[in-house]
Order: structure tokens, then sequence, then C-alpha cells
């Protein structure tokens, strides 16, 4: 039986009015985007990165150019006469124990305690890239050695080692040195969050086209390798600044950090923690600079952690 059912007919449309250089044309975004850019832009939209970057530019102000906040010295203007002494004008936090300016010696401990934080940190994170890039990426027995050495500073807490080093070098306590008892015994972490970052990134197709066309495995580490695995390291970085300032004032607390000619937050404290109860203003305010500090590199190192991952990202 013939089939009289009709093909339906197929409209072509002229090909004048059609024009194939736009339909078929790729559309490719303008923005230029990269891990970088994107968690710039993510970080530009947090309201926590514009509150802890006031912050840290004004604590890098005040270490820096203490002499713009106040012009009293902190340790030639003290007189016995205002000992635990109120606030009066032009000593707006009133006095210490020993009649010195509380304000005046917040401010210039500010810089002995971002020092601090720094040379730890740089100390940190030299040690931590050394130590976790190699372990992660050459791996084998390399590996095996450099965990364990690792293993064995991580097994002691950096407070407890630093009092000991401190205690040992009394005679030579510094910012140096005081730096150094906290940083030669926190690095491990750093270490590890790279050897971790390193042990996904190196099975990249990336670093296998580059092994493929002859790159030596060494030019692969520091070109194609690290430079893919930082993020993870600048988080850390950001909130082992915070620990290592609150290291050193927990160690000058207890008598073995910085000798007592230092102008610092952790001194002050210690200092003032007899008249707690009596006159607690001298007590307090280096509290709330410590507090205040320490709170703003941690929130910095979260609004950071949080820009560098997409997964964190995509559900904002």
């Amino acid at each position: 039986m013939a089939n009289n059912k009709k093909s339906p007919d197929h409209y072509v449309a002229p090909f004048d009015e059609t024009p194939v250089d736009v339909i078929d044309a790729v559309r490719v975004d303008d923005k230029v985007s990269n891990l970088w850019l994107d968690a710039w832009r993510d970080m530009r939209k947090r309201p926590m990165f514009y509150i802890s970057g006031v912050l840290i530019l004004l604590v890098i102000v005040v270490a820096l150019f203490p002499t713009l906040f106040t012009q009293v010295a902190p340790d030639m203007d003290c007189q016995l006469s205002n000992s635990n002494g109120a606030p009066e004008p032009g000593h707006i936090l009133g006095y210490t124990k020993q009649g010195c300016d509380i304000f005046s010696r917040i401010v210039h401990g500010t810089s002995t305690s971002l020092s601090v934080g720094v040379i730890v940190v740089v100390l940190t994170t030299v040690l931590g890239i050394i130590f976790g890039a190699i372990a992660g990426f050459y791996g084998k027995w390399i590996d095996a050695a450099l965990s364990r050495v690792g293993d064995i500073f991580f097994a002691i807490p950096y407070i407890l080692a630093a009092v000991v080093v401190m205690s040992v070098f009394s005679a030579y306590r510094n910012v140096w040195i005081i730096s150094l008892a906290i940083g030669i015994f926190a690095w491990p972490s750093t270490a590890r969050v790279l050897r971790a970052e390193i042990l996904r990134v190196k099975n990249s197709d990336f670093v296998m086209a580059a092994t493929a066309i002859g790159v030596s495995r060494f030019r692969i580490l520091i070109r194609h390798v690290m430079p893919n695995s930082l993020a993870p390291v600048i988080v850390v970085t950001t909130i082992s600044l915070a620990a290592a300032i609150v290291a050193e004032a927990t160690l000058s607390f207890l008598g073995v950090g910085l000798p007592t000619t230092f102008m610092s937050w952790g001194n002050d404290i210690s200092q003032a923690q007899s008249d707690l109860r009596t006159a607690p203003q001298a007590l307090i305010y280096p509290s709330i600079a410590l507090s205040i500090t320490v709170l703003a590199f941690i929130m910095m190192g979260e609004v950071i952690r949080d820009a560098l991952d997409p997964r964190e990202r995509a559900t904002r």
C-alpha cells in the first residue's frame, strides 16, 4: 500500500538574512579571569575585608610612625606622683603604676609586637616552603625523611619550646632572639599545608605536559607547581602572624620574653596584673590593643581563605 503521507516542508532562511559569522562566533568574556583575580573581586565584595584592612593599615602606620599619634615619651616622662592616675587632657588613657602614659606605651609597643610577628612569619614561611615543597614534589625517601623531621618539630609545642630557649638565652633577650625562638618551632604547619597542596598540583595536566617537553623537574617545581600551590600558604601566613603576636605577648607576660626595657604589650599586661582590682586600665587597654590587632589579622586570613576557595565562592 502506497504511503500517501506528505513529508513536512523545511524552511530554510535566506543566506543573506542569516549572519553565519555571528551565529558561529565563539563568545569570549572580555573580563580576564584567574584564581587571583577572582579572589580579589570576591574580597572587594566582603565588608570584613575592608574592616580588617583598615585595622591592619592602622596598626602598620602606628608601628612605623608612632610620633604621629603621641608626643609623650613612653618611658622618660614617668612620674610616681601620677601612679595609676585617671585620664586627663593629654593623657587620654591614664597612667601606669610607674606613672607612665598608657596611651604612649601602647603606641610605641605596637612596633615591637608587629616586628616580632613579621620576623616569625618570614622565618616560618621560608622554612615551611623549603621543606614542604621539596617533600611534596620529589616524594619517596626525601618526603619520608623531611616529613619525620617536621613531625618531630610539630610534636613540640612552640610556646613551651620558646620558653626553654628564652630561658637559656636570658642574657641576650631581644626581638630577634624571641622571634627565632618562636619561628624555629612553628614552621611545620606551613610545610604540611604546602606539601598537601603540591601533592595535588603536581599531578595536573600542565605538569605532565612540561615533563613531556623535557623541562627539568626543579624548573617545573619553581615555574609551574609552586605558583599554583601558594594560595593556602598565604592564608596560613596571615593567621600565623596573629599567632606570633600572641606568642610574644604570652612569653613577655610570663617573664621570659622581652626585657622590661622594651615597649611591649605583653610586658605592660604582666606589670599591671597586680593592680587589676585597683587600677584595671593599665591592663585592659593593652589587652584591647592586642585583641584588636590579632582579630584584624585573623579576619583577613578568613576572608582570603574564602576568596581563594572556588567552592566557597560558589555558595555565596
